[in-house]
């Protein structure tokens, strides 16, 4: 046995090499054949051997350019399929049109060379050629099944569910790489006119229902789920499936994280939060966001944040001009840029460590680079934090916005897009105010230039810095318990490359003054989704690990809000994405009709920014009261500070 899978083993191993001088003793011998047959035997052909030694070589040599100019002998025949299958026969037609050129010139020019020749030889030929070059071939495929029929028994059995093409990839690779160990040895697939079919060997067994079953009768000991379009709703029905039957399943990633179309063995991971999340994939116009951003210059602030990184990854693939990467933190905005470097060397790509707080810095930054789109990503977002640290909510969200929008007026930008949030709306945090007034700046700015600045509002993002998902793992990783803050809390979320999908369709869309909400779903509560990372993690609450409530922190909402009291959301081309109309600050021109802001507007940032720096806490508070008079703090003062109405008069 053994020495049978080492024989198998070294047949298999046959490279292009030796196929070149097995094609050629094939050349030699295939028109001795072909006059046999046609003559009816080998004695017929002896007065004819002059004449056959010389088609033979002149046939050979017109065979051998062909195979090797069109690329035969770079096929890996081990892997072998219809397309290689197909490349044969076509090569095989064009070597008998060159051999039947070539017949046809020596019978007019040279006919005692083709003397008792018959006519049909070189197509006869030419057929033979095909079927032995090609049984060759095909015969280390058959070998290499073979082989892996007979040490299969030593791999892994291997259950897929999905068999479309991303379980049928699934299973070719698994197949065709025994270092992975992996045996596929049934598909498992939903729809009912798949049952029993056959592919690649493998039999589709059944639907999901029946996966105890199917693991039951194949002995299969791990479940690979290859569905990377469903819902996550199917997900955590297969995951609940796999739980009772004691398999931890693998599963390839959502096709949202599947933007560069590899798919591969290599991908697979435990199913994580995101997947029991997962909502239909989203179609977007890759045509109208290539045309935005191909070619042209662009400036994302932020660029080492959650949202910022994967905005870059997901611009730089549409091959901009210049990307620049601009950020305070060094170590992110360095963690991005060698990250896209290595995946995109030909694309011009520049770093910038600044702060959008300093308008100099950033005025040298713009005349530098001069950017033609500008994604503001750059933002203070942790809502705890900000609440206890107005004064940087105010200078970064408010002051940096500012900034941006005033230099993307100066310097002629064509098109500005800032990321806002859902706590924007109705405010009860300092930092959903903040992004309020970071959303009037950029909608009064399109207003007064006419130019595209839009900004887009989204929820929570599954696994961004700060955010629930990271700290729930920690917890649970530090042996619990995880806390929430309270039971009734909901929240919106969205995977990270979702989100910025969106953001990306939303971009093309905007003509000036927006605010696009994204579709974020149905609101998670996120006591259930403290659950289902704990069951995730192969643990069960109450027993290894508990949940403990702990209040709503200061500036949290029980349930966020998408709109204003006088915003409606209207639909726009894409599904997913909304768009606000009203809650605009409108101010008219009248004092200066050059100025991109409204001189009032600008007054009382200025202020805003003063008191911040200046003023005590109630202060800071009622400054941003009188830009966004819906904010509502949790401890408001209905009392006018003395320094405010004292700036309001000196301005």
């Amino acid at each position: 046995m053994r020495r049978g899978l080492v024989l198998l083993g070294w047949i298999s191993s046959i490279r292009n090499r030796h196929f070149f001088f097995i094609d050629f003793v094939a050349f030699m011998i295939t028109p001795l054949l072909v006059l046999a047959l046609r003559l009816e035997g080998f004695g017929a052909i002896a007065p004819l051997q002059d004449q056959l030694v010389i088609l033979t070589f002149l046939f050979a040599f017109i065979k051998m350019v062909t195979f090797q100019f069109s690329g035969l002998y770079r096929s890996y025949w081990a892997h072998a399929s219809v397309d290689e299958l197909g490349k044969i026969v076509g090569v095989g037609i064009l070597a008998t049109i060159g051999e039947n050129i070539l017949y046809y010139l020596l019978a007019t020019k040279l006919p005692l060379l083709v003397q008792g020749i018959p006519q049909s030889t070189p197509t006869m030929d030419g057929i033979f050629t095909v079927m032995f070059i090609g049984g060759a071939r095909f015969s280390i495929r058959f070998v290499e099944r073979l082989r892996q029929m007979a040490t299969k028994n030593d791999l892994v059995p291997v259950v897929i569910i999905g068999a479309g093409s991303t379980g049928r990839a699934m299973a070719q690779e698994m197949q065709s790489t025994p270092r992975l160990n992996m045996n596929p040895v049934a598909f498992i697939d939903d729809d009912p006119h798949k049952l029993n079919l056959n592919i690649r060997g493998i039999t589709v067994m059944g639907d999901r229902h029946q996966i105890p079953a199917i693991v039951k009768k194949t002995g299969a000991t791990q479940i690979v789920i290859s569905l990377p379009a469903v819902s996550g709703r199917e997900i955590r029905e297969i995951v609940e499936i796999c739980k009772h039957i004691g398999i931890v399943p693998r599963i390839v990633p959502g096709m949202h994280e599947l933007l560069d179309g590899s798919i591969s063995v290599s991908r697979l991971r435990k199913v994580e939060i995101e997947d029991l999340l997962r909502r239909e994939p989203i179609e977007t116009d890759f045509l109208e966001v290539r045309r935005l951003f191909h070619n042209r210059k662009v400036l994302v602030t932020g660029a080492g944040g959650s949202i910022g990184s994967e905005i870059c990854r997901q611009i730089i693939r549409f091959a901009p001009e210049k990307m620049i990467l601009l950020g305070h933190g060094e170590n992110s905005i360095y963690a991005i840029a060698n990250e896209l470097r290595k995946k995109y060397p030909e694309i011009s790509l520049v770093t910038s460590i600044a702060d959008v707080r300093d308008l100099q810095r950033m005025r040298n930054v713009m005349r530098t680079f001069l950017p033609e789109i500008i994604i503001h990503a750059a933002a203070h977002k942790h809502v705890p934090l900000m609440e206890q640290n107005i004064e940087d909510a105010v200078s970064n969200n408010v002051g940096g916005t500012f900034n941006m929008t005033m230099l993307a007026a100066e310097f002629n930008v064509e098109r500005f897009l800032l990321i806002s949030t859902d706590k924007a709306v109705n405010p009860t945090s300092v930092m959903g105010a903040t992004k309020r007034v970071a959303e009037l700046t950029v909608q009064n700015v399109a207003y007064r230039t006419k130019k595209p600045f839009i900004a887009v509002r989204f929820g929570n993002v599954l696994g961004s810095r700060g955010s629930v998902v990271p700290l729930f793992h920690q917890q649970i990783a530090q042996g619990g318990p995880v806390t929430v803050t309270d039971p009734g809390v909901k929240r919106y979320f969205m995977t990270i490359p979702e989100a910025v999908q969106l953001v990306l369709q939303a971009t093309t869309m905007g003509k000036g003054g927006e605010i696009f909400m994204l579709d974020m779903g149905d609101p998670i509560s996120i006591v259930e989704l403290a659950r289902d990372i704990i069951r995730l993690s192969g643990l069960q609450e109450g027993k290894d690990i508990d949940i403990i409530f702990t209040g709503l922190r200061p500036g949290e909402k029980l349930f966020e809000e998408l709109v204003l009291h006088d915003e409606k959301m209207a639909p726009t081309s894409h599904k997913k994405i909304f768009v606000c109309r009203n809650g605009v600050y409108r101010v008219p021109r009248k004092d200066n009709h050059h100025d991109s802001i409204a001189p009032e507007l600008r007054d009382k940032i200025s202020i805003l920014q003063q008191v911040a720096k200046e003023g005590t806490e109630a202060e800071m508070r009622y400054a941003l009261r009188v830009l966004v008079p819906e904010f509502q703090p949790d401890h408001s003062d209905d009392v006018v500070p003395v320094v405010v109405e004292e700036k309001e008069k000196k301005n």
